[in-house]
């Protein structure tokens, strides 16, 4: 079950799924590589911290732009991208239709939910791994449910 916010509007994730008949919900993995991980472990290990925490940024955001890129072929497959914007401004604001939720944030915080996502994708295929915590390696990697309902958005609970 996804948890529902305590003040107005009560949103929770399901209600953004039809209830009576069939419905469609993306789920996607994607990685900057193990590669990324190791030269990131490297430049720790040599001492260089300014370097690291400037190549980790790099690794984070590499995830979230291939998580953007996917999930804008997911609205395109689906044909409801148009009309959105193409710049980088529209896209850090969200301007298109539907939401994509990672496991462990508010609207679905249950890590072990990575599991049964795991499980459909088979990302351990590309060298993306689920630890006993459920936490996604290598860490520069995330998964999500992508919703297309018009009216998901993020929120808090």
């Amino acid at each position: 079950t996804f948890p529902r916010q305590t003040k107005q509007p009560h949103r929770a994730l399901s209600d953004f799924f039809h209830t009576n008949r069939h419905d469609v919900i993306a789920l996607t993995c994607v990685s900057a590589g193990a590669k990324l991980s190791e030269a990131e472990r490297e430049i720790y290990a040599r001492g260089d911290y300014t370097e690291y925490y400037q190549f980790h940024g790099l690794g984070v955001e590499l995830a979230e732009a291939l998580a953007e890129i996917v999930h804008k072929q997911i609205r395109l497959d689906l044909g409801i991208s148009e009309g959105e914007g193409s710049t980088l401004a529209d896209v850090q604001m969200n301007k298109y239709q539907g939401s994509r939720y990672s496991f462990g944030y508010a609207a679905c915080p249950d890590l072990e939910l990575n599991r049964p996502l795991f499980d459909l994708l088979k990302p351990e295929e590309f060298g993306i791994e689920l630890s006993e915590t459920f936490q996604i390696h290598p860490e520069q990697s995330t998964s999500a449910l992508v919703v297309y309902h018009p009216n998901a958005t993020y929120y808090n609970i």
